[in-house]
């Protein structure tokens, strides 16, 4: 088998492997996906991305996410940016449609790397979560160690937000994977711990569902925001502080979440066989 070309890339830490299957489609078990994950033997990333031609005629690339345990999910918001990103220097464009297994989603460059993505409508019902029995998701019945009653929150992938005192007392390490994997999520979810600073500055911290402790997760700063405008605790804008760096999030008056931040090409290279035999 000739070596596989890939792309390491990230958005604020958040690290990805990025394979253009425009090209070459690479069937990759989920075994596959966690020897390429790995961080001591194979490249290493949070998540791995295939870019694949477009099953809508109104997008520019097909983006599929696996995570580093070999699951797929449904959406990621600095992979979006990084995607976006690579399309963008491609065609010499300032706007691109990533398609995803959830929907279309619009990404737009900004000033420096900056790149704006419209994350769509965010799902507050308990269904959509989804959670295994009908429940308010502004106040969620659940409790592990320090973290309590979290909101919960579906933006293309399911999140429990905690807000907390002090996010770096909170052992994400240990009760992250015991939320992930609490009965009340059949579908597993993430976990944000957030600290309030002000009105329009939270700090975050994120366990991931299928992942672990990521630097960041889009999607979970666009949780956080909504999360906490719900709660009254912030205006519909702010800054999300997280582990590798700040992401501005809005949520509009069209009810849609608006994530900018910078999207980041580590290096480039091409797989030993032996990874994907």
């Amino acid at each position: 088998m000739e070596p596989l070309p890939f792309v390491k890339m990230h958005g604020l830490g958040n690290d990805f492997v990025v394979f253009d299957a425009r090209r070459r489609a690479p069937d990759l078990s989920a075994d596959q996906v966690r020897a390429i994950a790995n961080r001591h033997t194979g490249v290493g990333c949070d998540q791995l991305i295939i870019m694949e031609p477009p099953r809508d005629d109104a997008a520019d690339v097909f983006m599929l996410i696996r995570n580093a345990d070999g699951s797929e999910v449904e959406a990621c918001g600095n992979a979006t940016r990084c995607v976006a990103s690579l399309v963008m220097k491609e065609r010499g464009a300032a706007a691109v449609v990533i398609e995803t297994v959830v929907g279309l989603l619009h990404a737009t460059a900004g000033e420096g790397d900056l790149i704006t993505v419209d994350m769509g409508p965010v799902r507050l019902d308990w269904r959509d979560i989804p959670l295994a029995k009908a429940m308010d998701t502004l106040h969620m019945e659940i409790e592990e160690g320090p973290l309590r009653d979290p909101v919960g929150i579906n933006v293309g992938n399911p999140h429990a937000v905690f807000f907390v005192d002090d996010v770096k007392s909170i052992p994400l390490e240990t009760v992250g994977p015991r939320v992930e994997h609490h009965p009340l999520f059949p579908a597993r979810i993430n976990v944000e711990a957030v600290q309030v600073l002000s009105p329009t500055r939270l700090r975050m911290r994120v366990w991931e569902r299928g992942t672990g402790i990521t630097q960041a997760c889009g999607t979970g700063a666009c949780a956080t925001l909504v999360a906490a405008h719900r709660r009254g605790l912030t205006e519909r804008a702010a800054d999300i502080i997280l582990d590798g760096g700040t992401l501005r999030i809005e949520w509009n008056d069209k009810d849609h979440v608006l994530m900018s931040g910078p999207a980041a090409t580590s290096f480039a290279g091409t797989l030993d066989p032996s990874l994907v035999p």
